[in-house]
């Protein structure tokens, strides 16, 4: 199933502006990795409280995932994107009274505002890119956009911290562990206030990017009308939980999320835990996402013609099986890059080159066949992103009873389940 009536130039300049898509989602979503130690910090949360950022930011994608293709099918591809980001920007100015109150439930209904827009955006994008072409190559179309997202993720939590923290920011922080409550308060107040500024830009960026993707170039897309071999296909399926392959992916999409986010969202504390300052460690999401970055260069390069999409899944996840050992069993300390630290947080950063192509083999194998349920298809495996809201809770909470580097054993169920999916299950065509 292609687009149809596009020529080369059209669908260049398709693939760019959804790349630019891709860019805004990953700028805000990777600021939580920022965000979650500083809300511990400034609204003084223990480990699963302040993980609760990335539960209130994804459980929405739960929520929203099957309304957005609806919302999609009923508006229009370019109408809906509009919608997301009107709903983004809400989210964002959220955090203005948010931050005036130093009120840590109002800063998660933004969060969950802005992963609502988000929803609605990654619902219609996803879909879209995976279409724009043959399926054979659509794992490269999706590591371009990759490279857009994981780009945005390495310059929010670097922007956002040169913005928001200060150099005596170290000082401050310690000094907060002497203070009584009547103390802190006021300095606390300041430091949360600081993010009123960049999230009152962040929100009417937002809202003018919303005017203008409406008008775009951009073409509306039909998957309704399926091919005859695949119309003959799907003849006699009713729903969608007729397709295996379809709903495996969907749980293959919630696990391999939440080991991304892990892997993204807790490395500054885990930095944190080695006594590292929080202006140090804020360096390491970056790390991460450089690392995923080189992934999908290579993916870039040589899918399909080197080496198949689903061969390319079984290498990733085999991969964070290796590196999931070798996080929890080693603690040898090293010098590299300028920082001085155990050589586990070095195999998490590597845990971005693992994470790299899933997603994006992923999507094509899920996808592959749908025909007319394709929107709905789509729309569960956005559903499945709720795994970035769940999977960071469960680290939480054992990383505040055993410890944050034994709590990277959750990591192990996540990428054994994908090794699955990679070698049997997106080929399982019938339940039986």
């Amino acid at each position: 199933m292609s687009i149809h009536n596009l020529s080369k130039k059209e669908t260049t300049i398709s693939i760019l502006i959804i790349g630019i898509l891709f860019f805004i989602f990953g700028f805000v979503t990777w600021v939580n990795s920022i965000l979650i130690p500083y809300f511990k910090i400034a609204c003084e949360l223990n480990h699963f409280e302040s993980y609760l950022v990335t539960f209130a930011f994804y459980i929405s994608y739960f929520v929203m995932s099957v309304p957005s293709s609806y919302l999609l099918k009923n508006v229009g591809f370019k109408k809906g994107m509009m919608t997301g980001f009107f709903l983004m920007s809400t989210g964002a100015f959220v955090f203005i009274p948010a931050a005036f109150g130093r009120t840590y439930e109002l800063f998660l209904l933004g969060l969950f505002t802005i992963g609502v827009g988000l929803a609605i955006l990654q619902t219609a994008a996803n879909p879209y890119i995976t279409i724009l072409g043959p399926k054979e190559s659509a794992a490269q179309r999706i590591s371009i956009m990759g490279i857009f997202n994981k780009g945005a993720g390495i310059i929010a939590p670097l922007l956002f911290a040169a913005v928001v923290l200060k150099a005596t920011d170290t000082d401050l922080f310690a000094q907060l562990n002497t203070m009584n409550a009547t103390e802190k308060a006021p300095l606390l107040d300041e430091l949360i206030r600081r993010v009123i500024k960049p999230y009152a830009v962040v929100g009417t960026v937002l809202f003018c990017l919303g005017l203008l993707v409406r008008f775009s170039p951009l073409p509306e897309i039909d998957t309704e009308k399926e091919s005859d071999e695949t119309a003959h296909a799907n003849a006699e399926k009713k729903t969608i939980f007729e397709f295996p392959h379809l709903i495996l992916g969907a749980v293959a999409i919630f696990l391999h999320v939440g080991a991304q986010i892990i892997s993204v969202d807790t490395i500054i504390n885990y930095g944190l835990s080695m006594n590292m300052p929080l202006l140090e460690a804020k360096s390491f999401p970056a790390y991460v996402l450089t690392a995923t970055i080189v992934g999908y260069i290579i993916g870039i390069l040589a899918i399909p013609k080197y080496i198949r999409q689903v061969n390319a899944l079984k290498i990733c996840t085999g991969l964070g099986l290796v590196l999931t050992f070798l996080i929890t069993m080693t603690s040898e300390q090293v010098h590299f890059l300028g920082h001085h630290a155990s050589i586990s947080i070095w195999f998490v950063v590597l845990l971005g080159l693992a994470n790299s192509l899933v997603w994006a083999a992923i999507w094509p194998l899920a996808l592959d066949g749908l025909g007319r349920f394709t929107k709905l298809g789509a729309s569960l495996l956005i559903m499945g992103l709720s795994g970035n809201a769940l999977i960071p809770l469960v680290y939480g909470s054992i990383a505040d009873n055993i410890g944050v580097q034994q709590a990277y054993w959750i990591l192990l169920p996540c990428y054994t389940y994908l090794f699955f999916y990679a070698v049997k299950g997106h080929a399982i065509r019938k339940w039986r």
